[in-house]
């Protein structure tokens, strides 16, 4: 019987290169023996999801994300739940693009990106799941996380990875620490924390090492609890995490291995952060579901038992650069010892 694949493809995304590479697209998955068609999402909610679902459910062998993380969350979201999943293929089409960076998709390309599914290389994927939802890269709770609900989606379209690093430092000076509870596998945590970190890949808003030591098919998450909100001591754990992810012994942080995830707010109501989008609040269960779909990945570039990548591009790495070197020139002016620069105002 011929292999069906159905291309869902958001036509807004990153630069809009889909529209143009479809016909290319579309021959490539063709000749590597899928019977191919395209869906172009719709305005409408779970546009990307429910199609995924129907072509799932229809017996469709593969189905493809071309779009941005939002994109390969919705996808995902219409498969997971499934007994019987279809392979996944992704092609990058948005800013950041973290989980295509994780599986060493081009980012740049999606012809390039095309091909590698072509090349019939697949990863069998840990996703989590939060409740009722799924997520492939990163869920979060506290102030810090809420850093992607306030960059406009024009502005990432824009400026891209540089848009995180413009409204992060937006939000530093207003981060404060929120109370929290979090059951994990061999502890708990209780206590206040600017916020927790959930991560099944390495790359989370373009920062390749805030979790160093990712694995994609181990069944577990990395937690990452960061329990400081003094803005100077944010600030130095940034350029840790950007000099060589030395953060993750740093006293400031909590950094375990975990299946599993319970998060309670104890004072203040705690926002959740799915994959870069509002995922409801607080009380929730997150679980790791191991090994659970199938995607096509550049398996040959991703190193046994991590996915450290060192592909960024040029603009990435001045930007990273340059933050590294204002935050030490920031470090080192007149500090207030509570977390403001410069001197304080006289009452």
């Amino acid at each position: 019987m011929q292999k069906r694949c159905r291309i869902i493809y958001n036509p807004t995304s990153g630069r809009e290169a889909m529209k143009n590479d479809l016909v290319e697209i579309l021959n490539i998955l063709e000749r590597a023996g899928y019977e191919t068609s395209a869906f172009q999402t719709t305005p409408e909610p779970d546009s990307a999801r429910n199609e995924a679902e129907r072509v799932a459910r229809a017996g469709f062998n593969l189905v493809v994300a071309a779009g941005g993380d939002g994109t390969i969350n919705e996808v995902v979201n219409g498969i997971a739940p499934l007994k019987q999943r279809p392979k996944m293929g992704i092609i990058p089409a948005g800013t950041t693009n973290d989980y295509a960076r994780a599986l060493r998709i081009p980012r740049e390309d999606p012809v390039a990106a095309a091909k590698v599914i072509a090349k019939g290389q697949t990863v069998n994927m840990d996703i989590g799941q939060a409740g009722e939802k799924y997520f492939v890269n990163i869920a979060g709770g506290g102030l810090l996380t809420e850093l992607t609900y306030g960059v406009p989606s024009q502005f990432k379209s824009l400026f891209g990875y540089l848009a995180y690093l413009v409204k992060g430092a937006e939000m530093l000076p207003r981060i404060k620490p929120i109370k929290m509870h979090l059951e994990y596998d061999n502890g708990i945590f209780d206590g206040k924390a600017s916020m927790f970190l959930l991560a099944l890949t390495n790359s989370i808003g373009g920062f390749e090492q805030i979790v160093p030591d990712a694995s994609l098919d181990d069944g577990k998450f990395t937690l990452i609890v960061v329990k400081t909100s003094n803005l100077v001591e944010i600030l130095q754990l940034m350029t840790m995490v950007l000099n060589g992810g030395r953060h993750i012994n740093d006293s400031r942080i909590l950094y375990v291995k975990t299946s599993k995830l319970i998060a309670k707010p104890v004072d203040d109501k705690m926002m959740i952060n799915i994959d870069g989008e509002y995922g409801g609040d607080a009380p929730m269960v997150f679980k790791n579901l191991e090994q659970h779909i199938q995607m096509f990945a550049n398996t040959e570039k991703i190193p046994k038992g991590a996915i450290t990548s060192s592909d960024k591009t040029p603009e990435e790495i001045d930007a990273s650069q340059h933050f590294v070197e204002s935050v030490e020139d920031l470090i080192g002016e007149d500090m207030n010892g509570d977390g403001t620069v410069g001197k304080k105002e006289k009452k």
